[in-house]
């Protein structure tokens, strides 16, 4: 049975050698093929001085060599941190120093963007660069790599011992609330992760799993562990426009595609016709507005929707299984194979039916805390309530932090994130009750209800850049009629204290944090700037 997640790859090399692992660009990798990259990549970075549990960064687009990177890492007894390639050097350098990451592997074109940043890495000792190496200059006390060389010259070499309660990985948040917090994940979070998905998916060796979202977010890491963990074909896709992905699951044979809910929302408009062996899509981060969910539906009447919710510090907690989209389009689902899930009071105590309460998420896939940060891990990971009575060491879950409830069959309902409800006269407001009834008036192609700071109110909502669908912005008088039907549907359908005080239309997209999710708090700074000016 595996237990150390780049184990995945060797098993699968010795049951499908030939089978394809990896494609990129239209070219395939077979598994035995990558199994003998990953070996080797891991006899190079025990040479080239990557002790034990040390750190090893990967700053680059999604590529073979990131992957082979990572996972050989992992096979050293060492632990990779993927970085999001759309992070400005100063967040890069945030992250590298923060868990005094030893060796950097990046491309030239990235190295030539971080040199300066770099400074301030001081336990940084070497980076290993793909592409040429003409003209780079190291930072003082680094040592400069060619990845080709580095490759080719690793020698045979007895790696670190490793099991699986040994860290494997650290994934940095997007930081939209302050600093980017490092999760910490061990080989066992990884491997339980990739075994419960690839279960209630029934992904097989036959299934080619599209990389869309970045490598550095836990949803999209689990699109290469879940691949691997059964034999199937990761295909690595760096996307510029919605109708490169769409082409991509035509070319390359797509089975399941997996994407975050601002980008189902360009998706779903597209024309699917020709995505026949498209198996099952997969939703996370956030909610799947309903007029996306039927329009997928309905340009893919054979592909299963799998709805899901998780979170980075328990990986994956639930899913609505594709049958029960018609009953139940608003649920998060059930808890998926090997974890529970929990709706509690702020005491503990088990909530009832129906009634709201933060979801805990314990079991195998709870990570281990937060990289060099004891008070915010002991914030978010606390101890259950010891319902044997006899344990002498009580067991850490995760306290989300989001408020859910659960019905009478057990389904859960997500109703608001702690940071962002809204908290105005008195009432505790979900952002997403208010969205939906904008969605619903099909005039907006994103929406995003934000809490402004009031004097008298705590704080007064704006439905916050309400992006019109593109052609549609023309003009003042447009522009002001848009406000007033939205403001009119928001009245109808809502209670006084939810209807926004402020309605702010942009003709552009909402902007997105790093993951590619709605970035509220930027949104929410911008609001307070604007009002600190007037």
């Amino acid at each position: 049975m595996t237990q150390l997640v780049h184990e995945f790859i060797f098993q699968s090399a010795q049951r499908e050698p030939r089978r394809q692992a990896l494609s990129y660009q239209g070219v395939g990798l077979n598994y035995v093929a990558l199994a003998q990259m990953v070996q080797l990549a891991a006899a190079a970075w025990v040479h080239h001085g990557l002790g034990r549990s040390e750190r090893l960064a990967v700053f680059m687009e999604k590529r073979e060599e990131a992957v082979v990177a990572m996972f050989g890492a992992a096979a050293a007894g060492a632990v990779f941190v993927p970085v999001n390639p759309v992070l400005k050097p100063e967040q890069v350098a945030h992250i590298l120093g923060d868990c005094d990451v030893r060796i950097l592997v990046t491309t030239r074109e990235r190295y030539n963007l971080l040199a300066t940043a770099l400074e301030a890495c001081p336990g940084l000792r070497k980076v290993v660069v793909i592409g040429s190496m003409e003209a780079l200059t190291p930072p003082d006390g680094v040592q400069l790599l060619s990845w080709r060389e580095c490759m080719r010259d690793a020698p045979q070499t007895a790696l670190h011992p490793c099991i699986d309660s040994d860290v494997a990985a650290i994934l940095y948040t997007s930081g939209s609330t302050g600093r980017p917090k490092g999760v910490v994940l061990s080989h066992r979070n990884l491997v339980a992760g990739a075994l419960s998905v690839s279960s209630y998916l029934v992904n097989t060796p036959e299934d080619r799993i599209l990389c869309v979202l970045p490598l550095s977010f836990d949803y999209g890491l689990s699109q290469l562990t879940t691949a691997f963990a059964v034999g199937a074909c990761a295909v690595l896709l760096n996307h510029l426009l919605q109708r490169d992905i769409l082409d991509a699951v035509q070319r390359e044979r797509i089975t399941g595609l997996a994407a975050v809910p601002p980008l189902w929302m360009q998706l779903a408009d597209l024309d699917w016709r020709h995505a026949q062996r498209l198996r099952y899509i997969t939703n996370s981060g956030g909610a799947m507005q309903r007029h996306t969910l039927a329009t997928l539906r309905k340009a893919l009447p054979y592909t299963q929707i799998y709805l899901m919710y998780g979170l980075t510090e328990a990986f994956r907690s639930t899913f609505l299984a594709p049958e029960q989209l018609d009953r139940r389009p608003d649920s998060i689902g059930k808890a998926i194979p090997n974890a529970e899930i929990m709706v509690l009071r702020g005491d503990g105590s088990a909530c009832a039916p129906n009634e709201p309460g933060e979801l805990v998420h314990r079991g195998a896939l709870v990570a281990m805390g937060y990289w060099n940060d004891a008070q915010r891990t002991a914030e978010r990971f606390r101890p259950l309530p010891d319902r044997l009575g006899g344990l002498p060491v009580p067991e850490l879950a995760v306290w989300s932090g989001d408020t859910v409830r659960c019905d009478d069959e057990g389904y859960l309902y997500f109703i608001g994130r702690s940071d962002d409800m809204i908290k105005t006269s008195g009432y505790r407001v979900s952002p997403t009750e208010v969205e939906e009834v904008v969605y619903a008036t099909g005039m907006v192609a994103e929406a995003a209800a934000i809490g402004v700071p009031h004097a008298s109110l705590g704080q007064s909502i704006t439905l916050v850049a309400a992006a019109m669908p593109q052609g549609t912005v023309d003009g003042a008088a447009l522009l002001a009629a848009c406000r007033l039907a939205l403001l009119a549907a928001c009245r109808l359908a809502l209670p006084a204290y939810m209807v926004p005080t402020a309605i702010d239309i942009r003709g552009v997209p909402l902007p997105r944090n790093p993951n590619g999710k709605i970035d509220r708090k930027l949104l929410a700074d911008q609001l307070a700037g604007s009002r600190g000016e007037s």
